[in-house]
């Protein structure tokens, strides 16, 4: 008898498969409904988190369960509202560095985003995805690093792996899969050499964020 997906009930006892309906050990069984629990304290985490996001317009207290939950923000940074995250504590954040609304931060592997950078709406920067070729379609996992004073547009795609250099520029919608070079402007998809910002002599500060955002 099948009491569930993974749990098989027979004559001869008990006993437990994956999801592609190997058997596992006892030992293995457990170790995996562990892992199952963690997860989903993990995923009420995100809930709580992502509900402070999306409704509470005080940044101060939206900085403060942020921080709580492992997000590392610089002085003067602002994140507004509807910013979604995995694994807060996987997210380090500059000084004077401005995320929009709506975008979404992944910290599985390391995200750095350096000073004075200011990430437009719903921007999406993700260092996980599925491995293609993999048996198990399984994820791997890369860091990415965003330099000072970059922008990025909005509805921009940043994927595993990438490094954006000092002063980079990144088109509204642009997908970005490589490297891009310092001072360099990329758009399209796949986000491709566009031009060159032409000042380089980078100093000016983002200032305040809106009150209620």
């Amino acid at each position: 008898m099948i009491y569930s997906d993974n749990i098989h009930l027979t004559k001869n006892g008990i006993f437990f498969t994956d999801k592609h309906g190997n058997k596992l050990s006892t030992s293995n069984a457990l170790t995996k409904i562990f892992i199952r629990i963690q997860n989903w304290l993990v995923d009420f985490e995100l809930f709580l988190i992502h509900m402070t996001s999306l409704h509470v317009p005080f940044y101060a207290i939206r900085k403060l369960i942020f921080s709580l939950a492992g997000v590392k923000i610089g002085k003067g940074s602002v994140i507004h509202m509807g910013c979604k995250f995995f694994n807060p504590s996987g997210i380090t954040i500059g000084d004077d560095t401005i995320v929009g609304d709506s975008a979404f931060l992944d910290g599985r592997a390391s995200l750095t985003i350096g000073d004075h950078v200011d990430i437009a709406s719903q921007v999406m920067i993700y260092n996980s995805e599925h491995d293609l070729e993999s048996e198990n379609f399984s994820a791997r996992e890369e860091q990415v690093e965003i330099g000072d004073y970059v922008f990025i547009g909005p509805r921009a795609i940043i994927l595993p792996g990438v490094n954006v250099g000092k002063g980079a520029v990144i088109a509204a919608g642009a997908v970005v899969v490589k490297d891009v070079d310092t001072f360099s402007i990329v758009g399209g998809i796949p986000a491709k050499d566009i031009g060159n910002r032409k000042n380089v002599d980078l100093k000016y500060k983002l200032g305040r964020a809106r009150l209620f955002q």
